[in-house]
């Protein structure tokens, strides 16, 4: 009887390199999304693990058995990883919900394995690399996340210098049109300075205004007062 699939996810398969302590894409070419399945052997109660590239070539870039007690880790809601004897695997899953359903099927297909008998199933070989560990990826994750936060800060810093040459060309440009505006001062009139201005309204007389009177005595006024006394 041919094997089943009995479950698959979308997922980019990763490699660890132990000597750069970094994930690497499996496979040859740009790192892509496989479709990555897990199959059962009826007749044998075997597992593995093969990962398809979704492209024309269907690149094969995984195909890994499951053994008893291989240690399924979650490090991440999106990202799980395994070892065997070679090497650490590792699932980038494009969804949290591809993850739990793969997450479940290597649940069920450890189960069956565990349960059985010892007879005629080989136990985990020593793994060649440990793999990152819980620690070690958390930093990796927050390096990159300080990478992206640099990258924001500075791009928001270009973003103000920009503004702010642009805001000071602005006040330069208005500033100029002002003083362009300004009238020049009228030409003094030929020959001197001008007139004074004229008196308020309120200091000219009008036609309710008594005239001044002389103080001055007339002079037949007093020759005739001395003639009387």
């Amino acid at each position: 009887m041919s094997e089943s699939s009995i479950c698959q996810a979308r997922a980019t398969v990763m490699i660890y390199d132990d000597g750069t302590k970094k994930w690497l894409p499996a496979g040859a070419g740009p790192q892509t999304f496989s479709r990555v399945q897990i199959f059962h052997n009826p007749t044998t109660n075997a597992f593995r693990i093969v990962g398809r590239k979704m492209q024309t070539d269907q690149q094969v870039v995984i195909n890994c058995p499951i053994v008893r007690g291989l240690k399924y880790n979650q490090a991440t809601p999106n990202f799980h990883q395994w070892r065997d004897a070679r090497q650490v695997w590792g699932l980038n899953f494009g969804s949290k919900e591809d993850a739990a359903l793969f997450a479940n099927g290597m649940s069920h297909a450890l189960e069956v394995i565990n349960s059985m008998a010892d007879a005629g199933y080989a136990t985990l070989p020593r793994p060649v690399s440990n793999g990152p560990s819980p620690i070690e990826l958390e930093q990796q994750q927050r390096l990159e996340q300080q990478k992206l936060e640099q990258q924001e800060r500075e791009r928001q810093e270009r973003e103000r210098q920009e503004w702010e040459r642009q805001e000071r060309e602005r006040l330069e440009r208005e500033r100029q049109a002002a003083a362009v505006n300004i009238p020049p001062a009228p030409p003094l009139a030929p020959g001197g300075p001008p007139p004074p201005p004229a008196p308020p309204a309120e200091l000219l007389p009008t036609a309710d205004t008594p005239a001044v009177c002389s103080v001055e005595p007339k002079m037949e006024e007093e020759e005739e007062s001395l003639i009387n006394l």
